[in-house]
C-alpha cells in the first residue's frame, strides 16, 4: 500500500511540476472519462494496460509504476474521522444533511437497495451562471437490490 500512496504523491508532484492538468492526461487514456483516470492516478482505481502505459510514459514512469497503476487499489483515501478540508467536508455535509434524503427516496423509487459504487459513472462540469458559475456532478450506479434469502 506505501508503494501506491508513494506514486500517487509522485504523480501529483509532477502533474504540479510541469503545470499538467487531469483532463490533459486523462485524454491520453483513450475512451476513459477525466474522472476515472484522475481517481485512477490518485489510486482509487485501476487503469487499463494501455492507458497506464500511455499515461506513465508521458510522466517518465517506472516499469513498475506503470504495472502498479494497473492493480486494484486498496480503495477509500479519507480518514475515517470527519474531513477536515472545506471542499471534501461540503460532500460530507452533503451526505450528512441529504443521506437521509437520497435513502428515503431511492427506497421509495426503487425498493430496498443501494446505488453502486462498482457499476457507476460520473461526470463534473462547470455550470456558468451570472451569479457564479456552478459545480455540476452527475453520479450514475445500477441500482442493486438486496436478496431475501
Amino acid at each position: 500500500m506505501s508503494d501506491r500512496a508513494e506514486l500517487t504523491e509522485k504523480i501529483v508532484r509532477i502533474k504540479i511540476e510541469r503545470d499538467l492538468s487531469w483532463s490533459g492526461l486523462a485524454a491520453m487514456a483513450g475512451d476513459l472519462s477525466k474522472e476515472y483516470v484522475t481517481a485512477g492516478l490518485l489510486g482509487q482505481m485501476p487503469l487499463p494496460k494501455a492507458a497506464a502505459e500511455a499515461i506513465g510514459a508521458h510522466l517518465e514512469l517506472t516499469d513498475y509504476e506503470i504495472k502498479l497503476l494497473q492493480v486494484p487499489p486498496y480503495r477509500g483515501s479519507l480518514p475515517t474521522q470527519v474531513p477536515t478540508d472545506p471542499l471534501i467536508y461540503r460532500f460530507y455535509e452533503l451526505i450528512s444533511v441529504y443521506g437521509t434524503t437520497f435513502k428515503a427516496l431511492i427506497h421509495e423509487e426503487f425498493g430496498d437497495g443501494i446505488m453502486s459504487a462498482i457499476d457507476f459513472r460520473m461526470d463534473l462540469r462547470r455550470e456558468a451562471n451570472n451569479a457564479g458559475d456552478r459545480v455540476n456532478i452527475t453520479m450514475s450506479g445500477k441500482f442493486l437490490p438486496y436478496k431475501q434469502y
